[in-house]
């Protein structure tokens, strides 16, 4: 008996992935080469949603990892403009191996280099003192008020102010200075996709010449445990 082979309709519809693609989504993302592949075949090419399935991974990968411990990491310095603005930021990872690789050492001098430039105050949007977030509060409604709307609707803005307060004070929700399509967070999301390990900025401090004072920013305590 002659056995007639079924064809799987989907066959057809199956992006040809070339190792072209798969080396520049590598570049562009760090991911490795089989999670490059798999979301290039899952955005049917698409080159640009294929960056955003890897994001998508890192950040769900960094959920998971999000309360182990990490008591490794680095210090490091960043001089800017002539020597007139300088950072020193301590990111932390799980393992000494990983604190040691050029991926890691490479996030933690874009970490260094984007407090410079963006002068974050806080690191997340957990570590905004009660104080300031009832004084950008009040303020906000004030304004809502003030143009004419109603107190609930001048409430709902005030949501997405405060959104964008936190965007432009805390350092994880900043968008990348070399990279404006992410934020911090989704950056370091990418990283520990890539290295496997739980990393978290835990503290930095910011100096310029002539201001009167630093900026001296530390996440508040959260529980971590080790697996």
């Amino acid at each position: 008996m002659v056995t007639t082979a079924t064809l799987d309709p989907d066959d057809d519809k199956r992006p040809n992935i070339s190792a072209q693609q798969v080396k520049d989504l590598r570049e562009k993302t760090g991911a490795p080469m089989m999670d490059c592949k798999q979301a290039l075949t899952e955005a049917k090419g698409d080159m640009e949603q294929a960056v955003v399935i890897l994001r998508k991974k890192g950040v769900s990968v960094a959920a998971k990892k999000a309360t182990r411990v990490t008591s490794e990491g680095a210090v490091t310095s960043y001089i800017h403009a002539g020597g007139k603005i300088g950072v020193l930021v301590e990111v932390n990872c799980e393992s000494d191996f990983v604190a040691r690789t050029d991926d890691f050492k490479e996030l933690v001098h874009d970490i260094a280099m984007h407090i410079a430039a963006s002068d974050p105050k806080y690191v997340r949007k957990e570590d905004v003192t009660a104080a300031d977030f009832a004084r950008e509060k009040e303020i906000f409604l004030a304004q809502a008020v003030a143009s004419g709307k109603p107190q609930n609707i001048a409430e709902k803005m005030v949501i997405g102010k405060m959104e964008k307060f936190y965007e432009e004070v805390c350092l994880l929700e900043q968008p990348f200075i070399k990279d404006q399509t992410m934020s911090i967070a989704q950056l370091i999301a990418a990283k520990i996709g890539k290295l496997g390990e739980n990393i978290s900025v835990r503290r930095f401090a910011r100096f310029k010449v002539g201001d009167a004072g630093e900026t001296v920013a530390t996440t508040k305590p959260t529980e971590q445990r080790a697996e």
